[in-house]
């Protein structure tokens, strides 16, 4: 018989190691990045914002690509931060592990304030309405269309993010499902939307959607062991409400605390899984 033992309190520096796709090889040859700067938009007045679209090197511009799209944009594409996004794209492409695709990374968006500029981002991201996603596919798609052939397919569509960026990842597809149908959300923040976390009780509710979801929730995220707010169990109360309502779902829970580290980790074989 093995007595009871108590959890380990973590450490403040735990952290996954980086696996070989997510450091830049020797060989491959980085992808084109083209920036742009969208200074207002129709569906979020008065904010203005970076976008970048990562292009792979063999991207072959005669076949209507793929689109992913990354929340937090500059966050998610630079190769010294926790996603490295660009530089996983260009080896999943390189070895033939991702479709024809093109990136997009959309930063959220700015406001002019009478002392700075004022973030817009939880109010993009943690809304539970269908402006991110109208923003995204009828706003941003259309920058990327008029430089690249994209699919019009849903199918071909993916959306990734991050706490916050995880809720606006699944509430742009859960909004929009004839639009974007491929998810990745890390340590999405449900306990934080406006009015609590939606979706259990929608997705028990509502007819099954086609979207393929992959999931992330940390063991420690805030409120781990909290009776109320607890951010880890209502990502398990998400993840519970999929499998009982016969999604197309994946779902990995990791220690640590509310940290980019593990899902930077895990996003080479979120992207594979996502696009398999």
């Amino acid at each position: 018989m093995i007595g009871f033992r108590p959890l380990p309190v973590p450490a403040t520096d735990l952290s996954y190691a980086y696996g070989p796709d997510s450091i830049a090889r020797t060989g491959v040859r980085p992808g084109s990045i083209t920036e742009i700067v969208l200074a207002d938009s129709t569906i979020y007045p008065g904010t203005t914002r970076r976008i970048w679209i990562h292009v792979p090197a063999d991207h072959d511009a005669t076949v209507p690509a793929r689109v992913t799209f990354c929340n937090d944009g500059w966050w998610y594409l630079d190769p010294a931060a926790a996603v490295r996004g660009g530089i996983v794209l260009d080896n999943l492409a390189a070895s033939g592990d991702l479709p024809n695709m093109i990136g997009v990374f959309v930063d959220p968006g700015v406001l002019a304030g009478p002392e700075g500029p004022v973030k817009h981002r939880n109010a993009e991201y943690d809304a539970f309405d269908e402006r991110y996603a109208d923003f995204l596919t009828t706003e941003v798609l259309p920058l990327v269309a008029e430089r690249f052939a994209v699919s019009a397919e849903p199918s071909d569509r993916a959306i990734v993010g991050g706490s916050s960026g995880g809720n606006a990842a699944v509430t742009a597809a859960w909004m929009r499902p004839e639009r974007i149908g491929r998810v990745i959300a890390f340590n999405s923040s449900f306990a934080q939307m406006p009015g609590g976390n939606p979706y259990p009780r929608l997705l028990s509710e509502t007819p099954r959607k086609p979207l393929r979801i992959f999931l992330h929730a940390a063991h420690r995220d805030l409120n781990w062991n909290a009776a109320e707010e607890n951010w880890f169990a209502e990502s398990l109360h998400v993840a519970a409400a999929l499998a009982e309502n016969g999604y197309d779902f994946r779902f990995v829970v990791g220690d640590g605390g509310h940290s980019p580290n593990h899902g930077g980790v895990l996003f080479p074989d979120a992207l594979r899984w996502v696009w398999s």
